[in-house]
């Protein structure tokens, strides 16, 4: 059995790459910047994308923010990646994450070890990788010129 796929190059891989790490990063600040506001603190952490020193409770508002803001990225930037890279939406959206991953542990000066960041994390990456392969798949569904009868 052949593989029937048509391989991007390097170029067009790395120019997709890119627009996903400047999506993901916009879309963060963006909905961090939101959260923040409708959370009433009193200034704006720019390190909102890498924070998770912060104590993880219930009335830490700075937490639920981190947490919010996180979730939402995930959730937004799973839509967004669908729609900009078409194929391998899966393959993006795990490389941001590891970068993101990487990014963090070097901004923060420190590998994230507090489980509560990880699953959080954990859950949001699967969420996205479902959320865009079911985007793609459904898109490939209704592109496709031919119909198959049985």
């Amino acid at each position: 059995m052949a593989f029937k796929g048509k391989v991007a190059d390097t170029k067009t891989v790395l120019l997709h790459l890119g627009l996903c790490l400047l999506i993901f990063y916009t879309l963060y600040y963006m909905i961090g910047s939101v959260c923040f506001g409708a959370f009433r603190l009193d200034h704006f952490d720019g390190l909102i994308p890498f924070d998770f020193k912060t104590e993880p409770t219930d009335s830490n508002s700075k937490y639920l923010v981190n947490l919010l803001s996180m979730e939402l990225t995930y959730f937004c930037s799973g839509l967004l990646f669908a729609a900009v890279v078409k194929r391998w939406v899966w393959d993006y959206a795990l490389t941001v994450t590891l970068f993101h991953v990487l990014l963090t542990s070097t901004v923060m000066l420190e590998f994230p070890l507090v489980w509560q960041w990880w699953l959080a994390l954990g859950f949001d990456t699967l969420m996205n990788l479902t959320e865009a392969e079911e985007l793609e798949s459904e898109k490939n569904v209704f592109d496709s010129n031919t119909i198959e009868c049985y």
